[in-house]
C-alpha cells in the first residue's frame, strides 16, 4: 500500500514483484545448495504460489513447498530447518550450515557435487595441514564419500525431480547398467537351479540293472528349459513424460541382455519397438523409436492398445514362462471396462503381470484411477517405479518366476 491509504501503484506493484522474484530464486539457489532436485518447473511452480496469496500465511507456504520440493525423506526432514533459516531469519541456518550443507554456491564442496570432475574441496583444503603427506590421502576419501552420496542421492531421486542435463544422462546410464548387470544375475541363478535338479530314482534304477541294482551311475531328473522371458509394454503418455526417458533406457538394457525380450509402446495405440531397441547403440535405438513412436505425449488408450496386444501379438510373444511388466500411471481416457477385460485375458495367457506405477512412491497415492482400479485384480505384482531403488527393487521378484 502506498502512503496515504491509496491502492499501490504500478510502479510500486513492479518493485514488490522485482523483490519477490529475486527473493524466491536466491531460495531456491540455496535449496539446489543443499542437494534439493529443484528445476525450472518446481520454479515455476513455486512463483505460481506465491501469485496465488500463499505467501501471505508462513505456515502455509512452508507446507506447501516442502510438498513441493522435497522428492527423498533426507529433503523432507531437513527442508523446515532451511525454510526457516531463510523465510524466518530463525538461528537454525548455523545448523543446516554445520551440518555440512553449506548454504553458499561458491563453495567448491558444492561444486563437487555438481562437477563429478572436480577435485578438492574448500573445506577439506582449509582444515588439512600444508606440506602433510596426509593432504592428498584426505582429499581423495572426502571424494569418495561424496561421489558415494551422489550416487545414493540420484538412486532415490525421483525422476520427475532430476533438471540438470547431466544428472539425467547420469540416470540413463544407471539405468542400462542395472538392466544388463540384472540380467547377469537372473541367469546365474537360473543355472544353479537347473545343476541342482531331484535325482530321477526310476531311470536310476534303470540304467544300473546291468550292475546288479547298485547305483553307480546316478541320472538327475531333466526338463526342457524354457527361459523367462520379458514382454514390456510402455505409456508414452503426456502424463507419463517425466519418466519415459529413463523407462527406455531401462528397456534397452534388458532387450540387449534378454535372449527373450519383446518391447510395446502405446500412448493412443500400440506400437512394437523391440526391432528398433534391440540396436546396439542407444541414441540409434532412441531416434528409431521417435519414428516409430509418432503421437506419444497426448492420452492414453491402455484397453484400445492392449485389445491390440491380445489380438495381434499375444499368441506369438506370450508362453508359460512370460512375465508381462507394464510401465504406465493407469489413467485411461478410453473405455475402463475394456481394460479390466482385456488384462483378464491377458493374465490368462502369461505367468505374472507386473504392473510398475511411478506415482506409487508418490506421498498419500491412492490407486483410484479408473484405469488403475479396472487392472488391479488381474495384476500380480503393483510396485512403484519412480527411482533407480525402486528398478532395482524388481530383480528378487524375477528371480522367483
Amino acid at each position: 500500500m502506498s502512503c496515504c491509504g491509496l491502492p499501490p501503484t504500478a510502479d510500486e506493484l513492479d518493485d514488490v514483484s522485482r523483490l519477490l522474484s529475486e527473493k524466491l530464486a536466491a531460495f531456491l539457489r540455496t535449496l539446489r545448495d543443499a542437494a534439493f532436485a529443484v528445476g525450472m518447473r518446481e520454479g515455476q511452480d513455486a512463483a505460481a504460489l506465491l501469485a496465488a496469496g500463499y505467501g501471505d500465511s508462513p505456515g502455509l507456504l512452508r507446507s506447501a513447498f516442502k510438498h513441493l520440493f522435497s522428492a527423498r525423506k533426507a529433503d523432507w526432514e531437513k527442508f523446515d530447518g532451511i525454510f526457516d533459516a531463510f523465510w524466518m531469519k530463525k538461528r537454525a541456518r548455523s545448523r543446516v550450515a554445520g551440518s555440512g550443507t553449506p548454504a553458499n554456491s561458491n563453495n567448491p564442496a558444492i561444486k563437487n557435487l555438481r562437477d563429478p570432475g572436480a577435485r578438492g574441496g574448500g573445506e577439506a583444503q582449509d582444515q588439512a595441514p600444508s606440506g602433510d603427506g596426509s593432504e592428498n590421502e584426505h582429499r581423495s576419501g572426502e571424494g569418495r564419500a561424496e561421489g558415494a552420496s551422489r550416487a545414493e542421492n540420484l538412486a532415490e531421486t525421483d525422476f520427475r525431480k532430476l533438471s540438470d542435463p547431466a544428472e539425467i544422462a547420469e540416470a540413463h546410464a544407471v539405468a542400462a547398467r542395472l538392466a544388463r548387470a540384472m540380467r547377469t544375475r537372473l541367469t546365474r541363478r537360473d543355472l544353479a537351479r537347473r545343476r541342482g535338479y531331484r535325482l530321477d530314482l526310476r531311470r536310476t534304477i534303470h540304467r544300473n540293472i546291468t550292475h546288479g541294482g547298485v547305483p553307480i551311475t546316478l541320472v538327475k531328473r531333466l526338463r526342457k528349459h524354457r527361459p523367462l522371458r520379458l514382454v514390456v509394454l510402455l505409456d508414452a503418455s503426456g502424463s507419463m513424460s517425466m519418466y519415459t526417458g529413463t523407462f527406455l533406457r531401462f528397456i534397452h538394457g534388458v532387450l540387449d541382455e534378454f535372449r527373450e525380450a519383446e518391447a510395446f509402446l502405446f500412448h493412443t495405440r500400440l506400437a512394437h519397438v523391440s526391432d528398433a531397441m534391440k540396436e546396439k547403440d542407444a541414441a540409434r535405438a532412441l531416434d528409431r523409436l521417435a519414428i516409430l513412436a509418432q503421437g506419444a505425449g497426448g492420452g492414453t488408450r491402455i484397453g484400445e492398445s492392449l485389445a491390440t496386444f491380445n489380438r495381434w501379438h499375444a499368441a506369438r510373444v506370450i508362453h508359460s514362462r512370460t512375465c508381462v511388466m507394464i510401465f504406465s500411471d493407469g489413467y485411461e481416457t478410453g473405455d475402463a471396462a475394456l481394460l479390466g477385460r482385456e488384462m483378464r485375458q491377458l493374465r490368462r495367457r502369461c505367468r505374472r503381470i507386473v504392473w510398475l506405477n511411478p506415482m506409487m512412491g508418490w506421498d498419500g497415492y491412492a490407486p483410484e484411477a479408473a484405469g488403475m482400479r479396472a487392472a488391479l485384480p488381474h495384476v500380480d505384482l503393483l510396485a512403484p517405479a519412480h527411482t533407480l531403488n525402486s528398478l532395482a527393487a524388481l530383480e528378487p521378484y524375477l528371480a522367483k518366476l
